[in-house]
């Protein structure tokens, strides 16, 4: 097989690309400078699209992971219409690029995320539940709309919505370690908003998972089975941390802290359940969060 990989220069990206690489797949990387000599990549831009879609021949499927990171800084209106024009304008291009090919891949695994659901209380959500309202679920329903190209041409596409990853190289949890190792951590406003996660350590298998059945198309929940509150994420870093928690941050100090991203990020509460990947077989390798925590952490259970 011969599979290409955007974003794979992200944490998540070059998991996916060690993994796929793992299976005697060609990679072949999109990437934003120029290929190096020999070198199995394309070069394309998020703004411009694909720099010679005759690279693109031969593929048997597309991971399509890149975009703008969302928590890189304060929002406002340019860092918000940074996010939103690198996840839709990149996704459209691409999949333009794919549907002109004369023999276009059979798959494409497009990244989008539980942002989809926006701020829904204790709801349990599935794929088949409607976008909420704000900026991120309108940013991801409009990043799985640009794929439209792509399906119409008869690529199977699934949108594969990501929860928070956690790994200590980047992310909320590696943003979490130094204050909660300090004994300084704690709930962060009510505690009861739900946190739909999934082990970094997971993502590849799940993206191996859905390249290799056919059955899966459209939307595709990638969060561990069991969704937990705020108050049980922090009660159950500080166990395994071995560390008191007794410093709750409030609602009104993170939105001075970050603004916007506050309510977006720290303070919804999306309760997502991956139903079709445990539909279709999916085993998660971490589906409990102290177990995942401490695997992630190197802390003896």
């Amino acid at each position: 097989m011969r599979v290409a990989v955007s974003g794979s220069g992200g944490l998540i990206g070059g998991e996916v690309v060690s993994a796929i690489s793992a299976t005697g797949t060609e990679v072949v990387r999109l990437v934003r400078r120029e290929p190096l000599p020999g070198e199995a990549a394309v070069r394309w831009d998020p703004e411009k699209g694909i720099a010679d879609p005759a690279g693109l021949a031969g593929l048997d499927a597309v991971v399509h992971l890149a975009g703008e990171n969302i928590a890189a800084g304060r929002w406002n209106a340019a860092r918000k219409a940074a996010i939103r024009e690198s996840r839709v304008k990149g996704t459209r291009l691409l999949c333009d690029a794919l549907a002109a090919l004369p023999e276009p891949p059979k798959t494409l695994v497009c990244a989008s995320a539980i942002g989809y659901y926006g701020d829904r209380g204790a709801d349990l959500l599935t794929e088949e539940c409607p976008a909420g309202t704000g900026f991120l679920p309108d940013v991801c329903r409009e990043w799985e709309a640009a794929a439209a190209p792509a399906a119409e041409k008869g690529i199977r596409v699934v949108a594969l919505r990501i929860g928070v990853v956690l790994t200590p190289k980047g992310g909320a949890l590696s943003r979490m370690l130094l204050p909660f190792r300090a004994g300084l951590g704690g709930v962060l406003g009510s505690g009861k908003q739900y946190v739909s996660w999934v082990a970094l350590d997971d993502l590849p298998g799940i993206v191996l998972h859905v390249l290799g059945n056919g059955d899966l198309r459209g939307p595709v929940n990638a969060v561990a089975p069991r969704p937990v509150t705020n108050r049980e994420f922090t009660d159950a870093l500080g166990r395994v941390l071995s560390r008191p928690t007794l410093f709750p941050v409030p609602a009104f100090a993170l939105r001075l802290a970050v603004g916007e991203m506050a309510d977006a990020l720290l303070l919804a509460s999306a309760r997502v359940v991956s139903r079709r990947l445990e539909e279709t077989g999916y085993r998660f390798r971490f589906p409990e969060l102290s177990g995942a925590l401490r695997h992630l952490l190197g802390t003896p259970g």
